[in-house]
Order: structure tokens, then C-alpha cells, then sequence
């Protein structure tokens, strides 16, 4: 067998993501399981997203084909399925070339470029796997238009005449219908029950699990000036237990987006126990700021301390928020957040705000 022919029969996504996942479910428990987690990856060419957002703007969602119809019903069910984006880019990506079965009637060249123009706005590799809602978040905000990927203002030969959907407005229509039109977002309803049930559980726990950046967060928000209630987190709840309760209140580092403090939040997915903010793929930059402020208290998960102790040694450590929570990535990029860009030069001013009112109250300072 050729070296060529052998690449192509590799599997693309299943072994990359679920391998991982399997690992992270085996370490830290509870968590999601591999099966859980993925499922076998879908295989996409990169034209096929603008198709799936199009068929949203012409409210037809048989307008894309059969295949992408099957697709848009997978990722409506499994929002981070992941999606392998596989095009014919030749050269040293030739191992994950799909061949010309998906190409629309506009033809194989017409199809490349386009497929590579998708990944060039989208700074992505021929191939690369990615979950479902952090590509079409994504693609939303770097793709506002197909003027120039599916048609052409000068069409130069019957080779270049493009998409007869390009200028249909189908697309501009779908990316200003936004995300919920191809992912349903928590209902409001799901969120106020996950609040009630754990801060239940919260008022209740003789030990409290939560995932450790967030706890800077807390700070934050204090700082802010923001009490309890909140809908979004109970972070405040937690806070507010420590200063007027339970200052010894055992806390216990756990991993990803833990059910105690995360529950109501509108950007958690509960099967993953997983946080999917930020373009959908907030899990990334989120488990560094983990493992960053974990390196630098000198804990791991699992680890678990007094509040008190634990708010002093954070406060001693952690004076500002710019090392944990920076971030010098630009968009597009799976590791940029809106967080991190604010505290790319300097930190939070609400963080040092809340670290002094909080070292007084807990007789730290």
C-alpha cells in the first residue's frame, strides 16, 4: 500500500478525542465518560458549515442536502460532538484529502478554494477536529457574509459563477438568527431548578467542591459589589456563607465546571460537567487558569483547605489577577476569552477592590 493510500484509511477525530477524555474521565471523578464526552466524530468539509448556517436563514432545513440535514438533527442533540473539517488541500495535508464526493455542481476547484478560504478566516489546519458549538460560534463571528467565498463579485469564467445561493441573503440571515438557531441554549426554567437544588446542597455541605479559578472570580465579583442572589453562579452564596458562617468551611479543588458553584450557569453543559463559554470552547482557557492557579498556591485537585486558609494563601500568592487570567492570544483563537484580553496588560481592578474588603472581614489583613 502506498504511504499515501495508508493515511487516508486512518480514522480522523474518534482516537484523537476520545482517547483524552477517556483519560480525564478515569482521573478525576466524578466526570463525564468517553461515551458521554463525543461519539464518533462527524466529517465535514469546511463549505458545509456555511451550508448549515445558510439552511437556518432560509428556514428550509432540507435546503442543505440529506447529509447536512442528518448533521444539523446530530449536532441540535449533541452540541460538542466533535466535527472533523477535511478538504482537498493536497501538498503535506494530502493524508485527510475527503476526494470530491461532497463538491457541489460548481466544481473541484471552485470547492478548494472555497473550503480553503473558510480555513484561512478561520486560522485552522485541513483536518483538524474541533467540537461542534466552537466552530460554528466561531464561524458566526469571523464569517459574517459568503460575498467572496461562495460567489464572486466579477465572475471571471463559468468555473468561477459560484453558490446560485450566495446572494440570496440566506446566510446574513442565519448568522443574525445567532447560535440558538442551531443550538438550543439551557431554558430558563432548566437553570432556575439547577440554582434552587444546589444551593440547597451548598447551605447543607460539610465540604464544598469547586473548580479553583473561579474562586478568584468570587473575589471579582465582590470587589464589584455583587451579592447574593445571583443567577448565574453561586459564587456569592458561597462567599457570603464564609463571612457570615462558616469560616472554616472545608473547600476542595475539583475539575472542569463542578455541579456546587456551576449548576445555573447559562454557559454549562451538564453532560460534560463542562464550561462552554468563549466561542464555546471556554474549557480550554478555563483548565489553564485551573492548573495556573494550582502551580502557584502549590495544590492539586483534590486538594482540600479551611476557607479561610485558603482565601489567605490565595490573597498572599494571587495580588492580581493579570498571571492567572491574561491571556496575549487574538482572535480566532480557542484560547482567547474576553477575560483574558482585559487582563492581558494589567489585572482586574475588581479582584484587588475585593482582596482588600475580603482580608479585612475575614481578619486576614
Amino acid at each position: 500500500m502506498k504511504r499515501r493510500e495508508f493515511l487516508r484509511t486512518v480514522p480522523l477525530g474518534g482516537v484523537a478525542c476520545l482517547g483524552p477524555c477517556a483519560l480525564a474521565a478515569a482521573a478525576d471523578s466524578p466526570g463525564p465518560s468517553a461515551s458521554q464526552t463525543a461519539g464518533p466524530a462527524l466529517k465535514l468539509r469546511p463549505y458545509q458549515l456555511l451550508c448549515l448556517v445558510c439552511s437556518v436563514g432560509s428556514e428550509d432545513p432540507g435546503a442543505c442536502g440529506e447529509k447536512l440535514r442528518r448533521a444539523r438533527e446530530v449536532i441540535r442533540k449533541n452540541p460538542d460532538v466533535p466535527v472533523t473539517l477535511a478538504c482537498n488541500a493536497g501538498d503535506v495535508y494530502c493524508y485527510q484529502d475527503p476526494g470530491t464526493e461532497d463538491d457541489t455542481p460548481e466544481g473541484r476547484d471552485f470547492n478548494r478554494k472555497r473550503d480553503l478560504d473558510v480555513l484561512t478566516i478561520l486560522d485552522l489546519p485541513p483536518g483538524c477536529t474541533m467540537p461542534a458549538r466552537a466552530l460554528l460560534l466561531t464561524l458566526l463571528r469571523r464569517v459574517p457574509t459568503v460575498a467572496g467565498i461562495c460567489g464572486y463579485k466579477t465572475v471571471t469564467s463559468d468555473a468561477w459563477k459560484g453558490c446560485p445561493k450566495a446572494a440570496s441573503g440566506d446566510y446574513e440571515k442565519g448568522v443574525k438568527k445567532g447560535i440558538t438557531a442551531l443550538i438550543q441554549a439551557r431554558t430558563e426554567k432548566e437553570m432556575q431548578e439547577e440554582k434552587k437544588k444546589s444551593i440547597e446542597a451548598l447551605a447543607q455541605a460539610e465540604e464544598v467542591t469547586t473548580r479553583p479559578h473561579i474562586l478568584l472570580c468570587a473575589v471579582c465579583q465582590y470587589g464589584g459589589g455583587l451579592r447574593p442572589p445571583y443567577a448565574e453562579d453561586n459564587l456569592p452564596e458561597l462567599l457570603e456563607l464564609i463571612l457570615t458562617r462558616k469560616p472554616d468551611l472545608p473547600i476542595k479543588m475539583a475539575r472542569s465546571a463542578d455541579w456546587m458553584m456551576c449548576a445555573p450557569c447559562p454557559n454549562r453543559a451538564p453532560k460534560l460537567n463542562a464550561c462552554v463559554n468563549v466561542l464555546g470552547s471556554g474549557g480550554l482557557s478555563n483548565e489553564k487558569r485551573d492548573l495556573d492557579m494550582l502551580q502557584k498556591l502549590g495544590l492539586e485537585f483534590g486538594s482540600t483547605m479551611k476557607a479561610r486558609d485558603l482565601f489567605r494563601l490565595i490573597f498572599e500568592r494571587i495580588p492580581t489577577t493579570q498571571e492567572i487570567c491574561g491571556r496575549e492570544n487574538v482572535l480566532p483563537s480557542v484560547w482567547w476569552d474576553g477575560c483574558g484580553e482585559s487582563n492581558r496588560t494589567k489585572g482586574n481592578p475588581s479582584y484587588e477592590k475585593g482582596r482588600r474588603e475580603l482580608m479585612e472581614k475575614l481578619n486576614l489583613a
